[in-house]
């Protein structure tokens, strides 16, 4: 073959209509020819044409079924196929241009003619790749550029959730742990089919990230309560709890003037929901069952896990064993039973993940055998 040239390739079982077109194309195109359909497919498996000149009337395949087996495969349907072929009726033309044919030229042909319309073919076909390319690159850089949106969203929740622990410093790490284990808990939750089609409507990377907003209203607290060593009393407690409302308030001020509210609308949901309870007790709102989102309802078992195993003023830290047994103990009452099912069908996971990124586990588990009064201050 020449180097350089356009391949075109002519599948006609007529020797001499062949290398008519053939003498005919020669020195402007690099030309192959085939006598049927099974031998084009066999020669598609080594190479690619530009463009294919197919007869109609053959035996074993017609052209028709030749086109239409072309057009059924991922790596032959975009290279154009001109129709050359004494059948001159219009249905016969029609047919073959429905099928995917790109032009269709009746013999005898003006060479003239031909080479134009080959020409016309292979220049939209190059076209069409460059657009594709054009595009493709188009979306490589919008990938890039929105990867560093959010890495910029990432840095600027980072330091946001790290103001709040540098005001809440009994808590130091809370935030990147939660983060973690709700990462778990989703993928869990999915591997064991449990609320599998919401999750999967959500942009879970951006659901992550925003993770990092659900205790963004204790920048609201008071110092002296915030940062209070021993129990709050009642009025200091319910001060406490009103982090969630002050939470939802900061984020939706922040909804105002962005532009792009997905990742904010994950967080707000978690910032004001990760406290409830599933039958009703917790706050702010007060409501229960599955009208608590979802979002908030992951968020609440990984906030009290991570409060339970480190250490705070009102509690040393409870060991991963005595955890589990107390969120056991609470499925059905703080938590969601399914959600805390696949909680302890992976605890061992948890349980590696813990010691892995680290806990103030102080060995000593000598504690009240309920649920924490404060780890909804967490």
């Amino acid at each position: 073959m020449e180097k350089n040239l356009d391949l075109v390739v002519v599948v006609d079982d007529d020797l001499i209509n062949m290398t008519t077109v053939k003498n005919n194309l020669s020195g402007q195109y690099s030309v192959v020819t085939v006598p049927s359909g099974e031998k084009l497919f066999a020669l598609l498996e080594k190479v690619s044409p530009d463009l294919i000149l197919l007869d109609v009337e053959m035996p074993a395949m017609d052209g028709y079924c030749v086109m239409e087996k072309l057009q059924s495969r991922e790596n032959t349907a975009q290279i154009p196929v001109i129709f050359l072929t004494a059948k001159a009726d219009t249905e016969s033309e029609i047919k073959g241009l429905n099928l995917g044919a790109v032009d269709y030229i009746i013999k005898p042909f003006s060479r003239e003619l031909l080479i134009k319309r080959i020409d016309t073919q292979i220049t939209l076909k190059k076209q069409k790749n460059e657009l594709i390319r054009h595009n493709l690159s188009l979306v490589s850089e919008v990938s890039k550029k929105t990867r560093t949106v959010l890495e910029l969203q990432s840095t600027i929740l980072k330091a946001i959730a790290e103001l709040v622990e540098c005001r809440d410093g009994v808590t130091g790490g809370h935030i990147e742990r939660t983060q973690h284990y709700l990462k778990m808990l989703v993928d869990y939750s999915i591997e064991l089919k449990i609320y599998t089609r919401e999750l999967r409507s959500w942009d879970l990377d951006l659901f992550l990230l925003s993770s990092q907003l659900h205790d963004v209203g204790k920048v609201s607290i008071k110092d002296e309560i915030l940062m209070k060593q021993g129990k709050l009393t009642d009025e200091e407690f319910e001060e406490m709890k009103n982090h969630a409302v002050y939470g939802v308030d900061i984020i939706r001020r922040i909804e105002r003037t962005a532009t792009d509210n997905e990742f904010l609308s994950f967080a707000e949901i978690m910032a004001g929901s990760h406290h409830e309870k599933w039958n009703g007790s917790g706050y702010p709102y007060g409501i229960k069952g599955e009208d608590i989102p979802l979002q908030g309802r992951l968020m609440a078992l990984v906030d009290v896990y991570d409060a339970l195993t480190n250490e705070r003023p009102y509690k040393k830290a409870f060991s991963h064993s005595k955890s589990v047994g107390i969120i056991a103990s609470e499925s059905g009452i703080h938590f969601d039973p399914l959600i805390a099912k696949v909680f302890l069908a992976h605890e061992k996971d948890f349980e590696r993940s813990l010691l892995k990124i680290g806990s103030s586990i102080s060995g000593n588990d000598m504690h009240r055998p309920t649920l924490p009064a404060r780890t909804d201050a967490a």
